[in-house]
């Protein structure tokens, strides 16, 4: 009887003898040694180089730089790949157990590369045709792959790729610890909206650490490893949950979850707070693009330990800001709630005759300006051929207060769309350092990228005229000075009559106090004030507020035609709360590296000396409590119901244009401004566009709101110093007197003179 062995023999001996089989196995040793050979060469770095184990000791990833908020909440980051990473500490149990359950059940058994889970596609996949065998891939060869990416190659790409995988894996394996594996690759890894790294997945779709997302949280996360576009949470609500409920099936069948965690688990809605760190959406995107410009002069005088230029985008520095991130969100609120209102008004009180439909001499201008046009002229365009291109009706994505719209309409359609947009700017800084807490430079980053606050400059209306005031009073002119109502006409320029806002029946022979008529914002006796104190010291006075800029010297620079930015004039407006010392505004307190070492600080600009006395600076702050008390303010009080100690002025300048708004409270100091980025279109009434209206709402909101969070008790429950007995006795006289008979029967009603 023939042996196994001989038997075997004589199957072999047979099966050579078969042409086919023959050829077969030559086939199959031919493609072994081929493989082999082509491992070979891979290993060797003929197909590039393999990274290698001193490589892999010593992987820098790029890291985002983050932006933090005076409390270190994270308001922002600066990145190519948004990725920020966490140590296996931050980790939480139940999400390494739910990526192990889904992506690789066998890690802690293998070396990079599991056999057993390869066979397993091999016979499933390649001979029984089971579409749900999985991939074989283990977590450390996704690392591989998450660390040194794939490389396009002319023939067998894939097959090039996989073996250099392999290679890196076990090379992997050899040099970290399991931990430190899973740590590496959830901080690499691709989740959806182009987001590396669980961390910053976790703050976008959750708003909150990873060491703080739940079971369901962790689930959806990781189910999305699947296919993050396919299964991106923020579009696909409905299949990110379904997906979900596989992984926490898969952590049942493998024991980290019990059938009836599943059965609760399963039956939860997906809920997110989803936050963007895209640069043009998400918390204070304009206070981000200043500060991001600033950084990039800083790091230009900053050198690493090694002697390199620090990078923004890949360093992953931590910037230390002054801004509070929830007083920013009533901020912006704020805004939103009044500018929304206001814009609706504006629009109706033009009707059809709006400037930007009607006003051909202001649409060929503002046409002129588009940068396509400018592309086309150099292009050799005639006027005609270019009037043609712009009125090309395609889709185009517009910006509305009541939701983002996509319509099909064509370029001049658009520009007129944007035209008859209010905008705005609002800063508020605390007044002894010059940190500031919120910044709003415009109503929607997206679609209005010119910054209100550090970019633009407007006219600041009656908002000047507390520094004519303070330069007054510091040079000695009495609070209860009187001047007259009456107009004058400076015939040396050109006839020039300033008014009051709806003087014409105003009596000529009533005389106001400086603070009756401060906190009234009489232009005539504004005027008279500068006259009597001289343009010079108010120069001098104003420069010594941190406004060096060139200003008119003119008598109309009493009613504000300087224009000044919202910055500037905060800085200026802090003196009054900072023993009459001005501040510049500022954003950055430290910067950091990511290992935490302090690179640069940053320390607020104050001025060294008193810009003047206490006694100016008490009455001055007197006098803008009356603007809110009795004054053009008082609507904070009777229409707001805001019962804080406040100071403030209000500012509107010629034809309605801008309107302004300053608020001083003991621990804060706001400013706001509302007008059109094109000066050709102002309010269409004096009652819509005076800062009382289209201003002064976006404080009175933003402190309704911080009224009612008692986190901001320093701010909203500050009072104000008692002032001197000087100070009150100097003020204690009558608001207004009248000429005796004499006096009026000699005084002319429009007097013409020279300006002193």
């Amino acid at each position: 009887m023939n042996s196994p062995q001989s038997r075997f023999k004589t199957f072999i001996k047979k099966g050579l003898s078969n042409k086919w089989i023959k050829w077969l196995l030559i086939l199959i040793a031919a493609i072994l040694l081929f493989l082999l050979g082509l491992y070979i060469s891979i290993y060797f770095g003929l197909f590039g180089k393999v990274p290698t184990t001193e490589d892999i000791s010593s992987i820098k990833q790029e890291q985002a730089t983050q932006l933090l908020d005076k409390d270190e909440k994270l308001i922002g980051k600066y990145y190519i790949y948004d990725r920020q990473p966490v140590v296996y500490e931050d980790l939480p149990k139940h999400l390494i157990e739910a990526l192990i359950a889904t992506e690789d059940s066998r890690f802690y058994e293998h070396d990079g590369i599991d056999n057993i889970s390869l066979m397993r596609v091999f016979v499933k996949s390649l001979i029984l045709r089971d579409k749900s065998a999985g991939g074989g891939s283990t977590i450390t060869l996704q690392l591989a792959k998450n660390l040194y990416g794939r490389k396009n190659y002319a023939l067998f790409g894939m097959l090039i790729n996989k073996f250099k995988e392999a290679i890196v894996a076990k090379r992997i394996e050899s040099v970290y610890s399991k931990e430190d594996i899973l740590t590496l690759y959830l901080n690499t890894v691709p989740f959806s909206d182009n987001t590396y790294g669980i961390e910053s997945a976790s703050r976008k779709f959750f708003n909150k650490s990873v060491n703080d997302i739940s079971i369901i949280e962790a689930a959806t996360l990781v189910g999305t490893l699947k296919a993050n576009t396919y299964y991106n949470p923020r579009v696909h609500l409905q299949r990110s949950e379904d997906r979900r409920n596989v992984v926490l099936n898969q952590m049942v069948n493998y024991a980290y979850l019990s059938k009836d965690s599943l059965a609760y688990y399963a039956k939860q809605p997906l809920e997110l707070e989803y936050r963007s760190f895209n640069h043009d959406l998400g918390v204070a995107p304009y206070f981000r693009a200043e500060v991001k410009k600033q950084l990039e002069s800083i790091l230009d005088t900053l050198k690493t330990p090694e002697g390199d230029k620090y990078d923004l985008y890949k360093d992953g520095l931590i910037v230390h800001t002054t801004l509070d991130f929830k007083m920013q969100q009533l901020a912006e609120d704020a805004m939103e709630e009044h500018m929304s209102r206001l814009q609706a008004d504006f629009e109706t009180s033009y009707g059809k005759n709006s400037p930007w439909e009607t006003n051909t001499k202001l649409l060929k201008s503002a046409i002129s300006k588009l940068n396509q046009v400018k592309r086309y002229k150099k292009q050799g365009l005639t006027e005609n051929q270019i009037k043609d291109s712009l009125s090309i009706v395609k889709p185009t994505d517009l910006f509305s207060w009541k939701g983002d719209t996509i319509r099909n309409i064509s370029t001049i359609d658009s520009l007129k769309h944007y035209l008859k947009f209010l905008n705005t700017g609002m800063l508020s800084v605390e007044p002894t350092t010059g940190a500031v807490r919120t910044y709003v430079g415009g109503i929607d980053y997206r679609y209005f990228k010119y910054d209100h606050i550090s970019q633009s400059e407007r006219q600041v209306g009656s908002t000047f005229k507390p520094f004519v005031y303070t330069a007054a009073i510091n040079n000695s002119l009495s609070p209860c000075t009187y001047f007259s109502l009456n107009k004058v006409t400076y015939t040396d320029y050109d006839d020039w009559t300033p008014a009051n806002a709806g003087s014409d029946e105003e009596d000529p022979y009533i005389n106001y106090t400086l603070e009756n008529a401060l906190s009234n914002s009489v232009n005539t006796i504004s005027v008279k004030v500068l006259e009597e104190v001289g343009i010079p010291k108010v120069l001098e006075q104003v420069e010594k507020l941190g406004i060096s800029k060139n200003l008119p010297n003119e008598p109309s620079l009493a009613l504000g035609v300087a224009e000044i930015s919202v910055k500037d004039l905060t800085g200026a407006y802090a003196s009054y709360l900072n023993e009459g010392k001005a501040v510049k505004p500022y954003y950055i307190t430290k910067i950091e590296d990511k290992f935490g070492n302090v690179i640069a600080t940053f320390k607020p600009e104050v001025s060294e000396e008193e810009a003047y006395s206490t006694y100016t600076r008490q009455v001055l702050l007197e006098m803008m409590k009356s603007t809110v008390n009795k004054g053009t303010a008082t609507r904070l009080r009777h229409t707001y119901g805001l019962t804080n100690d406040i100071a403030s002025k209000t500012g509107t300048t010629q034809d309605n244009k801008d309107g302004w708004f300053v608020g001083l409270t003991p621990n804060l100091v706001t400013i706001t401004w509302v007008g059109n980025d094109n000066h050709a279109i102002g309010f269409k009434s004096t009652g819509m566009g005076q800062g009382s209206n289209s201003a002064l709402p976006i404080f009175a909101k933003f402190y309704q709101k911080l009224n009612k969070d008692s986190d901001f008790n320093t701010i909203t429950k500050g009072q104000f110093e008692t002032p001197s007995e000087q100070v009150l006795s100097d003020l204690d006289c009558e608001p207004t007197k009248r000429d005796g008979f004499i006096k009026r029967l000699f005084k002319k009603k429009d007097k013409k003179k020279t300006f002193n």
